[in-house]
């Protein structure tokens, strides 16, 4: 188990987190949270669809890329001030058009000046609908 430097916040303060920015627009909950390891979950609504129907690329994008964010937060180093995410890269193998679609983001590297994350996002039914790894930037006060 990773440990982290600094109390985890609840699900339910990241959710409130994110409230009034993009995670809280357009609705990110986060149901778990732990050192490496987060879950958040999205009700798939109109305005999130692309026009094709089906729920858009950067909607999911955005899910995981909060959700490895939020874990980022839990795990930045002593003297940390920030992060910022440098590097994502998304592989979408399906979609959903309604329910509620979860990720799941766990760490794989904690480092001083980097972290890399995978996240996984799953279709209501729990089928595979993306896979998502993020590496971000730890930031210090200059």
């Amino acid at each position: 188990m990773t440990t982290s430097p600094r109390p985890v916040p609840s699900p339910d303060d990241l959710t409130a987190f994110g409230a009034g920015h993009l995670p809280g627009l357009i609705g990110i909950r986060f149901t778990h949270a732990e050192p490496g390891l987060l879950r958040s979950e999205l009700t798939v609504r109109p305005e999130l669809l692309a026009p094709n129907g089906f729920l858009h690329a950067a909607s999911v994008v955005a899910l995981a890329d909060t959700t490895c964010g939020y874990g980022t937060r839990i795990l930045l180093p002593e003297g940390a001030q920030s992060f910022t995410t440098i590097e994502l890269k998304s592989n979408h193998l399906g979609t959903a058009r309604e329910g509620t679609v979860t990720c799941e983001a766990r760490s794989v590297h904690a480092g001083r000046t980097t972290q890399v994350w995978d996240a996984e996002v799953r279709a209501p039914d729990g089928k595979l609908m993306a896979l998502f790894r993020c590496t971000q930037a730890v930031l210090y006060p200059r």
